[in-house]
């Protein structure tokens, strides 16, 4: 298990790091490289509009890996997924800039991200599902928390490379030639990552599920199996509105505290790139501690309560963070943002978990992807653009808190109609609807996993 688990971990922080560093990147320096032409603030919504681009392929890609992580497996796919995303990444390293190639230079930006969010579309699915289906009931919650500590762990990594290099190289240097090399070190990443991920065992659970697929095809000569994607819809589609709605204030959040929040810092506030970034450091270290834990307390009380938490928490503490930050105080800052990764892994860690529990084995890859990456279209993608947008209309950070207090709305909605599902017995769940696609809606029996739950 604990090899699964840092497979997952290592692949996923791959992934995120890459994908993190285009955000860090599109706040610092991209708009001076590849729009300079613009004002400052238009350059950076600019910038910030390639970032988004990536955003837009994520659905795409949870399509596509989803609809053939269900047919051949998690693994396959995930290898897949790193090679696309590490290649794209070092490839951004080589891009010449607007300076060097013109109105090329954005266009060939803008194909690069598209390949990144295609990448993390199909990887995010395959990376929970595999620990979740090698697990049991009673740890899910837990195990499956650590593929999501890729997340603050790619942005520490992507982060701490930007904040030392800021910091050794002056403002003309790292503009010049300093901003390529986390982008190349990717390469290095990759190599690793494929090691450790190639090392690991298929899912049992998508194993077994497999093969009674095929006994059930043999047996019903001349019926077509439904394709996953269209199972899941037809009998799945209020779990995908229930994913897609969870994730919007955590989605939001995340992508307002860790990546607009160098545009506000360095803007509104006057604080330095070197200030803004270390605080998103140290924040990111935080987050990635918490993350465990609030999936181990999913696995005591449920995957509802401690997402609700979250929401809720997120919520209430939009207008306390943008006061701290205002401030210009370093630890202010590291206090705002800090106390914002924490109450956002309250949402983020139980959500492996509980969007695997939703769906039978053979159409999951397809609807936990499905139901998380289409909702980072309308969350996490305009999330920097429309709080850019706002500063710059209203010169206040009062919209922007309205703006995310909204989502964590929605969200509480969403999973407060939702089902618990910590209890779920993912082998119970393909017996009680089967394991292939065409089969009925998920109901499943209640199992005698309350006694088995610590």
């Amino acid at each position: 298990m604990r090899k699964v688990v840092a497979a997952s971990f290592i692949g996923t922080t791959i992934d995120w790091y890459d994908f993190f560093l285009y955000g860090s990147a599109a706040a610092l320096v991209f708009n001076k490289l590849f729009f300079p032409d613009s004002d400052p603030l238009v350059g950076t919504l600019l910038s910030f509009l390639t970032y988004a681009v990536g955003f837009a392929a994520r659905p795409l890609g949870a399509l596509v890996f989803g609809h053939y992580g269900d047919r051949l497996g998690r693994k396959k796919l995930l290898v897949l997924s790193l090679l696309l995303m590490g290649g794209a990444t070092f490839a951004i390293g080589l891009l010449p800039t607007h300076a060097t190639i013109g109105t090329a230079a954005p266009v060939l930006l803008t194909v690069l991200r598209l390949v990144q969010g295609f990448a993390l579309g199909g990887e995010w699915g395959g990376a929970v599902l595999l620990v979740s289906e090698h697990g049991d009931a009673r740890r899910r919650g837990f195990w499956a928390s650590w593929p999501q500590t890729g997340a603050p762990a790619g942005q520490l990594l992507a982060t701490g490379v930007l904040s030392l290099l800021t910091a050794v190289l002056s403002d003309s240097a790292f503009g010049s030639w300093g901003w390529r090399i986390p982008f190349l070190l990717s390469g290095v990443l990759v190599i690793v990552g494929l090691w450790i991920r190639l090392s690991v065992d298929e899912s049992p659970v998508f194993k077994q599920a497999l093969a009674q697929a095929e006994a059930r095809k043999a047996e019903r000569t001349g019926e077509v199996e439904k394709l996953p994607l269209v199972a899941v819809l037809k009998h799945h589609w209020r779990d995908v509105l229930v994913a897609m709605g969870a994730r919007m204030a955590e989605n939001i959040s995340y992508y307002v505290i860790t990546a607009f929040i160098l545009v506000y810092a360095t803007t509104s506030a006057g604080v330095s790139k070197q200030t803004a970034l270390n605080s998103v450091l140290i924040a990111s270290a935080v987050h990635f501690a918490v993350i465990p834990g609030w999936g181990a307390l999913s696995d005591r009380i449920g995957r509802r309560p401690v997402y609700l938490l979250g929401a809720v928490g997120v919520g209430l503490w939009m207008f306390p963070f943008f006061s701290l930050i205002d401030t210009g105080g370093f630890g202010n800052l590291i206090l705002a943002v800090t106390v914002g990764l924490v109450l956002h892994g309250a949402m983020y860690a139980p959500q492996a978990a509980f969007f695997s529990e939703m769906f039978a084995t053979r159409m999951r890859y397809s609807g936990a992807s499905i139901g998380a990456q289409f909702a980072s279209v309308a969350a996490g993608a305009p999330a920097p653009l429309i709080a850019t947008a706002l500063l710059s209309d209203y010169g206040s950070s009062t919209p922007i808190a309205l703006y995310v207090i909204g989502a964590a709305v929605l969200t509480v909605v969403a999973v407060g109609v939702a089902k618990e599902t910590r209890h779920r017995d993912l082998a119970e769940v393909d017996s009680a609807t089967g394991a292939d696609p065409g089969t009925g809606p998920t109901t499943v029996r209640p199992a005698d996993a309350e006694a088995r739950t610590p």
